[in-house]
């Protein structure tokens, strides 16, 4: 009999996916406007996805995942959409979050490996492989190993730049930003505040994905919801304070969304001659965020394995392990990744091919988004005598509001994402804007091969 994953669990595992301290440079770039920006995004997006998400887990607690719901609302083939986006966009995801470990590892050995492709591409595979094969073992187990390494990877080194932070405060020391009614207010005719929300956006993504493993889970429906709004509160709270730490204490033209995170770090720890920590702390974000990848590596793989039990992909991929594993998936995602990772050796701009991964996988994620706020809107109309476990609050009228809220976050943030970065090398900006279109395109149509497979396979039963 499998284990039950505890109510801390689940919130480590919600946690750790989440909240990055790689995340925290670029929204300082913000300044005291970034009190705004993140307040503005919780409302748009990260509340409306847990209210979502939680509502939808009590009407199903049976089974959850973005595949079941939007099932569930529309039907299979546009729950088939939904999971595709959910699982391409990691795809896309995992070389930057792969590439920001190898560039925060180098600082343990020589920084100037950042820049060798050899390097980034030989640490990457490494440390991606690893990974998979550790999941082989189980929900279980990966979750336990996922508790320590966010504690240690990502709570401690947001809790110090936060308390450093008040430090720097509490000793009158100057600070770089000031924080008015004056400030708070951003300039919305300037290009670089909607860009830079991209990284804001970015990281909130993913509060749906412990919708996967709502088997897994000690008492679902109360213990679901619970774990959300804990997470949110505190991923939040953590990534608005430690942002103001690093936009008080380093002027702005020192914060760089290329420079590198280690980079704006070390300058700030060296303000408060404490440089004897950037290599321990290089160590604690390394483990930090090969933390958050153990999570996001099995829960879209689980929903993709949802669309493979109703005919999408061959049988092949339904295949799981002894500890209930879709181990064929997740080896058929790290061939891909991998394959993916070798782009590197390709492009001019390995920060350009950057900052294109983000803006496109955010973007595919949006996607995913907007169907799973269109089947919460016809599933609550839908179920409206089931168990009062949890509800959005304001019946009819809490519901629509919330999803509006959602739709607008989302389609903001696909527009933006087609805005190319003036302080990044990604050629013109019909180059970048036709770079995101067509791979927007290439990422999506695989979809319809998925449709033609599952059609040939039943043209063949009849």
């Amino acid at each position: 009999m499998n284990r039950k994953l505890s109510l801390f669990s689940l919130v480590m595992l919600i946690v750790t996916a989440i909240d990055s301290i790689r995340n925290l440079p670029s929204a300082a770039l913000f300044g005291s406007a970034l009190v705004f920006f993140f307040i503005a995004s919780a409302l748009v997006f990260l509340i409306p996805t847990s209210l979502v998400a939680a509502e939808l887990t009590a009407i199903f607690p049976e089974k959850g995942g973005v595949y079941h719901w939007v099932d569930r609302a529309f039907g299979d083939k546009w729950a088939m959409v939904a999971i595709w986006m959910q699982w391409i966009n990691t795809m896309v995801w995992y070389p930057t979050i792969l590439s920001f470990i190898a560039g925060t590892a180098a600082y343990l050995i020589n920084p100037d490996l950042v820049n060798h492709k050899g390097y980034l591409i030989g640490c990457i595979l490494i440390v991606f492989w690893s990974i998979t094969v550790l999941n082989f073992w189980g929900l279980h187990v990966s979750s336990k190993i996922n508790n320590i390494f966010g504690m240690v990877g990502t709570i401690f080194p947001m809790v110090l730049l936060i308390v450093l932070g008040g430090i720097w405060i509490f000793l009158d020391k100057p600070l770089q930003i000031k924080v008015n009614a004056e400030t708070l207010i951003p300039s919305f005719t300037d290009s670089k505040n909607w860009i830079s929300l991209i990284a804001i956006m970015a990281s909130f993504l993913g509060m749906e994905l412990a919708g996967v493993h709502v088997n897994d889970i000690k008492e679902p429906q109360r213990n679901f919801p619970k774990a959300l709004f804990i997470s949110a509160f505190f991923i939040l709270l953590t990534m608005v304070l430690g942002s103001l730490a690093i936009a008080f204490v380093l002027p702005g033209e020192e914060i760089s969304l290329v420079s590198g995170v280690m980079q704006v770090l070390s300058s700030f720890f060296h303000a408060f001659h404490l440089g004897w920590l950037i290599p321990v702390l290089a160590v604690f974000i390394v483990i930090g965020s090969i933390g958050s990848i153990i999570n996001w590596l099995i829960s879209p793989a689980k929903g993709l394995l949802h669309a493979a039990e109703f005919g999408y992909l061959p049988l092949f991929f339904t295949k799981k392990n002894s500890r209930d594993v879709p181990y064929r998936i997740l080896i058929a995602q790290a061939i891909l990744v991998s394959l993916f990772c070798l782009v590197y050796l390709l492009v001019p701009s390995i920060n350009g091919f950057y900052w294109f991964l983000t803006a496109l996988s955010t973007g595919l994620y949006m996607i995913m988004y907007i169907l799973m706020f269109a089947a919460a809107l016809k599933l609550h109309h839908r179920y409206q005598d089931r168990p009062k476990v949890f509800k959005i609050p304001g019946g009819s009228l809490g519901i629509w509001l919330v999803c509006v809220l959602g739709f607008l976050g989302c389609i903001s943030t696909i527009g933006v994402s087609f805005i190319p970065p003036e302080s990044i090398e990604i050629g013109s900006k019909m180059r970048y804007i036709a770079m995101v279109g067509i791979a927007n395109v290439l990422t999506i149509a695989p979809v319809f091969l998925f449709y033609c497979h599952k059609r040939r396979k039943k043209t063949k039963l009849l």
